[in-house]
């Protein structure tokens, strides 16, 4: 049974998925928000939802807060090879994740202290647009969610500080950030995220 987490929540992933954990998926998933329209342009063919792009990233930090690595859709590996991202959605069609970030716990360095997980609309569109976007945490072994956070990012911004997978104690947490930022990728979003640490 996953945990729905709030704003602000910290879990120790081992304890919620009852056992070691050696290999995680973050998964994003959005929906553009379905656009009213007029009778004449409706009869014409127009309306719907309009594409929207939003953009899995994930910020590999140290002890010393310095950015090792980013996965995100430029680099879609981790150059130690332990975070993989499945690949770029750029319209949230289609149903579960859209896009999806795998760590493989074991693999992850011993001098990596956090990871920290963002989304960005690439498109520029606000989170006003986005309509049943969500991240979770799942454990591959056996596809189970332990963790779900919705994404109320319903506001006029472009980006979200979703959630950091950090070490303390020799197991893994995660605590669910939740914060609103702005930005067309992750780079306008790191001195935001710095305060987390």
């Amino acid at each position: 049974m996953a945990i729905n987490l709030q704003k602000g929540q910290k879990i120790s992933l081992s304890k919620e998925s009852g056992g070691t954990l050696n290999k995680v998926i973050m998964g994003l998933g959005w929906d553009a928000k379905k656009v009213s329209v007029g009778l004449l342009k409706g009869m014409f063919g127009g309306g719907g939802s309009e594409s929207i792009d939003l953009d899995a990233s994930c910020v590999v930090f140290d002890d010393n807060n310095k950015v090792l690595d980013t996965v995100w859709f430029k680099q879609l590996k981790s150059r130690d090879g332990s975070i993989v991202h499945t690949g770029d959605n750029r319209t949230g069609d289609g149903d579960g994740d859209d896009e999806q970030i795998i760590v493989d716990l074991e693999k992850v360095p011993a001098n990596v202290k956090a990871l920290v997980f963002t989304v960005n609309s690439f498109t520029g569109q606000t989170f006003d647009a986005v309509e049943n976007a969500y991240c979770r945490m799942v454990d591959n072994s056996n596809k189970s969610e332990i963790a779900r956070y919705t994404l109320s990012a319903q506001g006029p911004h472009s980006a979200q500080i979703m959630a950091k997978l950090y070490r303390h104690n020799g197991e893994w947490k995660m605590h669910a950030i939740g914060e609103n930022g702005n930005g067309r990728t992750i780079d306008s979003l790191l001195p935001q995220i710095t305060v987390h640490l």
